[in-house]
Order: structure tokens, then C-alpha cells, then sequence
């Protein structure tokens, strides 16, 4: 981390996780980096399951760490195809992963007045809440710099909604299935 404060270039440091959320604030982060003339940093940072506590406890740990890091390159480096694919898209920066908890990770890279850290803001019912901390809440309570969050993309919500409901076994809305079998041609 002491890296980061050696220099005060500006840097428009992002939070990626793989989800439709993370990647549309990838997204947005490139156009702000872009727009703004800084570095772009992703940064997806991981943690044990159980955290470190349920690592050392063990003996014979089924989680290797280098394995678990070696997957969170992985998966970064899948978000940054999916997103930039094809777009040739050449910003100055840094990918980063980084070992701990997702907020206090972002807010430990972006930690200059001049950095602009971008999150998605995902939306959650209670109960995800209650069970899960907050990294947009974490970030936008301790972070030094600008906090940009940006909504989940309509579809996210679209489909967590249809989700929720087979989930509970509700029926779904037939009105929205209707209007998409009837805007289609009839077979002949």
C-alpha cells in the first residue's frame, strides 16, 4: 500500500467483483479515467471463506491461499475481457488484488484526496443486508476521496426480481411475458 502514496499522480481506482454490478462500474470507471486523464485501477479484493481465523485454525486447510489468489487474478482478469473485449481500450494503470475485506481494501488503495474511488451500488433486501456488510456504505463512510456509486444495470434488477420470486415460488408478473412472446412473429 505504501506504493500508492509515493506519488500523486490521480487515479480513478475501481472495485470489481465479477458481478453485472461491478462490471458496469468498471465500465463507468474507464470513462471517468479517460475523461479525467488519470491511471485506471481495478481492484478485486478477496478473503479466505471464514476469513484468515478459519485458516490458521486449521491443520489441513481445503483453501490453499495461493490457490484463492490465483482465482481472484482469474476472475479480475475475466471482468477486464468481459468489459474491455474487443474495444482496444488503452488507459494508463494498475489491476490489483488485494487480500482482505472488499471496503476496507478499496479505501486502503484510494487513499489520496485526488483519487476517485468507483463502487457499484447493488441493491439488496434486508436480510442480505443484516447478513452481509455494506462495501458501498464502508467506502463511502471511511474513504479520504470522491466516492462514485453506480447503480446495478436494469437487467441485475430484472433478473434478482424474477429470481426472488421463483425463489419463493410466486408467480411471475405474465403481463412483462405477454408483452415479449407478443411482440414476436408467429411461427408458420
Amino acid at each position: 500500500m505504501s506504493e500508492s502514496r509515493t506519488s500523486s499522480t490521480a487515479r480513478v481506482v475501481v472495485g470489481v467483483s465479477g458481478s453485472p454490478g461491478s462490471l458496469a462500474a468498471l465500465g463507468r470507471a474507464a470513462e471517468e479515467a479517460r475523461y479525467r486523464g488519470t491511471e485506471l485501477w481495478p481492484v478485486l479484493a478477496w478473503e479466505p471463506p471464514g476469513g484468515d481465523f478459519a485458516i490458521r485454525g486449521t491443520t489441513e486447510s481445503a483453501f490453499v491461499p495461493e490457490e484463492l489468489e490465483q482465482l481472484a487474478r482469474d476472475r479480475l482478469l475475466k471482468a477486464l475481457g468481459d468489459v474491455f473485449a474487443g474495444t482496444g481500450l488503452r488507459l494508463p494503470g494498475r489491476a490489483l488484488v488485494a487480500r482482505g475485506a472488499p471496503g476496507r481494501a478499496l479505501v486502503q488503495i484510494a487513499d489520496r484526496e485526488n483519487d476517485l474511488l468507483v463502487i457499484g451500488a447493488g441493491q439488496h433486501s434486508r436480510l442480505h443486508r443484516a447478513l452481509w456488510p455494506s462495501v458501498s456504505r464502508y467506502c463511502l463512510a471511511h474513504a479520504v476521496c470522491p466516492v462514485l456509486a453506480v447503480p446495478p444495470p436494469a437487467l441485475e434488477s430484472a433478473l434478482t426480481a424474477r429470481h426472488r420470486r421463483n425463489t419463493w415460488r410466486l408467480r411471475l408478473d405474465s403481463g412483462h411475458v405477454e408483452r415479449e412472446f407478443s411482440a414476436a412473429p408467429p411461427d408458420a
